[in-house]
């Protein structure tokens, strides 16, 4: 008896619930429930707006109703005719609740407008891109509106620009409904309705099916464009003060939003990708090649790989990303999948020729202004020559010991940073993996660059990692897709704040641009040792190294992210914005709108950990030169 209560309680929209509903929103809780005909009433919390879609009886309106739920307040209600007098009870309630804490209410209902006809050319939408903005004809919203129509027609669809109009009706409503709230009781209460009639550009016109790329991207342009019309709507017409209208976005995360985030997370953990790029056999093969007269291909061993690409790639692809609701997440997550497709694929690829072309899916080749940048850098940048130092370098044990003194201090702002360190001889050279921070039991480090690489490593790669465990996200520490470039422009920005970004440090990322390059320009190992050792005059060994970094795999242009990653950080910091997002986690540039909004949202929080060297004088004005003026990777080394 009860489960037929309840499933009957689900079939009307009874005064109890709305009841309960209301009762919540007043005490500022979250809202999400059920309603008949697979309804959906959701609130993340007090918010003086609601976005609506009535569906249809009778008709698929195919995704039309997932163009609503992406706001932080939405109703998906049934709008059949049995159903109408309930919802317009439900939404006129909530209205008077949201009047008692902002003093004025924004509905916006959306509902798809013509099919329209099928173009002649099939790369133009069949529907021409036209959305209607209908409205009261009042002076009160004429801010609003103004702002809605604006970012509507920044929209493009398939290249193409779409037309706005807005139309004067005292009964925004669908076809064949009703308007949810009646004219006179809107003017009475301070409710305001708009009603938004989007193009269905989202689908097939002879078949109905959703094109679901299009319909992300259009999705998400069009959420920009109601969140700023709220945020207009709330400074001009209610008590509420947002500091940005990003603010007015979703808090709430669903449980499917931690789900697919630790699935995403266990594939990526399956995994260690630069681990398993790395040769085990580095030592061996600088002896052989030198042995050969540096005339002969050195031959690299590399881990073996520790899963099945195919059933990987499997369970990446049973991921239910379509679930999110939330576009910028979905958007996040989408592109994770994506990267870690690539990835595995070239895991598998691994010492082929086809190895090359994930890489440069991943991370590109060279262009052709960034060559240039590092040919100038390597002419002008004169060799210094060895000259003896007073201080003796420090072996990999005493730089470990220096890194763990620098652990300690970040424990002491944080007691949740505990990475460890560890002397192997697994890697070349130092890297971090997994929050570690591995170092090749032969390397040795001049004084001169000890602070830099602190900097680089743990300031930066392991700071990040471990201010991305602190978010709710297992993405931000795992790495979003394509962090790489911006997280090692860090790096090397850290190097420089310190003091510590010296010509041969210079040369040395200049060579790896030169060096990817020559591999993508068809060039052989031995060809590009013989252009950065003869052309450019860079030492024998540290050559060898550059160029098994790029060859390795069949051909890795990841190194060309540093000088890169260094000129997408000066142009950042060139414009005056703030470094605290990029330390959020390990993110890219493209992410950073998306950082920002979240935090607005509340959904990230500030990183615990900021980098020692801000604490530094020499590093703050360094720093404010930045800041203040856009300075070219030439002026850092002058």
């Amino acid at each position: 008896m009860a489960r037929k209560r309840a499933a009957n309680s689900r079939r009307e929209i009874s005064p109890a619930l709305i009841d309960t509903v209301c009762r919540r929103l007043s005490q500022n809780k979250r809202v999400r429930r059920t309603l008949p005909d697979k309804g959906r009433l959701h609130m993340d919390r007090q918010l003086p707006f609601l976005c609506v879609y009535r569906r249809p009886p009778g008709t698929d309106d195919l995704g039309t109703e997932r163009l609503a739920k992406g706001e932080a307040s939405y109703l998906i209600a049934p709008g059949s005719s049995k159903h109408r007098r309930a919802v317009s009870s439900l939404v006129v309630r909530l209205g008077k609740t949201m009047l008692a804490e902002f003093g004025a209410f924004l509905i916006v209902e959306i509902w798809a407008g013509p099919s329209g006809s099928q173009s002649a050319d099939p790369a133009v939408p069949s529907v021409p891109p036209a959305f209607q903005v209908v409205a009261p004809p009042t002076g009160t919203l004429a801010k609003s509106l103004d702002v809605l129509a604006r970012r509507l027609r920044r929209i493009r669809v398939l290249k193409q620009a779409v037309e706005v109009e807005v139309v004067d009706d005292r009964r925004p409503a669908p076809p064949g409904m009703p308007t949810l709230v009646s004219p006179r009781d809107a003017a009475g209460l301070g409710l305001f309705t708009v009603g938004l009639v989007v193009p269905p550009v989202y689908r097939d016109l002879k078949t109905g099916a959703e094109f679901p790329l299009l319909m992300r991207q259009f999705r998400r342009s069009l959420g920009q464009a109601l969140r700023q019309t709220f945020y207009r709507f709330t400074l001009s017409q209610t008590t509420h003060r947002p500091p940005h209208y990003h603010e007015l976005g979703r808090r709430a995360v669903v449980r499917a939003v931690w789900e697919i985030d630790g699935q995403l997370a266990e594939v990526s953990n399956a995994f260690d990708f630069l681990l398993q790029l790395t040769p085990v056999n580095a030592d061996d093969a600088w002896q052989g090649f030198r042995q050969a007269g540096f005339e002969r291909v050195p031959e690299f061993h590399y881990r073996p790989t520790p899963f099945d690409p195919s059933l990987l790639k499997r369970q990446l692809y049973q991921i239910p990303i379509e679930r999110v609701e939330d576009p910028a997440l979905q958007h996040v997550f989408q592109e994770k999948q994506w990267e870690l497709d690539r990835k595995i694929t070239m895991l598998a690829e691994r010492d082929t020729p086809r190895f090359l072309y994930g890489s440069l899916q991943l991370y590109g080749g060279v262009e052709d202004d960034l060559l240039q940048l590092a040919i100038e850098l390597l002419k002008r940048l004169p060799q210094e020559p060895n000259r003896p130092s007073a201080k003796s370098p420090l072996t990999a044990k005493a730089f470990a010991e220096r890194a763990r003194a620098e652990f300690e201090y970040y424990r002491a702002k944080w007691p949740d940073f505990s990475p460890r360190v560890e002397v192997t001889g697994r890697v070349v050279g130092i890297m971090v993996s997994r929050g570690a921070l591995l170092i090749n039991r032969s390397t040795t480090v001049p004084p001169s660059r000890v602070e830099a690489l602190l900097q680089h490593e743990v300031g930066t790669h392991l700071l990040t990692y471990y201010n991305g465990r602190a978010q709710p996200f297992r993405q931000l520490y795992s790495g979003l897709a394509g962090y790489e470039a911006l997280q090692e422009g860090l790096a090397v920005m850290a190097e420089y704040l310190v003091g510590g970004l010296d010509h041969p440090r210079m040369r040395q990322l200049a060579a790896r641009v030169v060096a990817a390059r020559r591999l993508t320009e068809g060039a052989s190992f031995v060809e590009t040792f013989r252009t950065l050792h003869h052309t450019y005059g860079l030492p024998q060994q540290s050559v060898f190294k550059t160029t098994m970094r790029i060859y390795r795999g069949g051909g890795f242009t990841k190194d060309a992210i540093y000088l890169r990653g260094l000129r997408q950080i000066l142009k950042y910091l060139g414009h005056g914005d703030d470094l605290k997002p990029l330390w959020v986690g390990k993110i890219a540039a493209s992410q950073v709108p998306i950082i920002k909004e979240l935090l607005f949202r509340k959904v990230l929080h500030d990183p615990p950990l900021r980098p020692r060297y801000m604490e530094s004088i020499a590093a703050a004005e360094r720093l404010a030169t930045l800041r203040t003026r856009e300075l070219g990777i030439l002026d850092l080394v002058k």
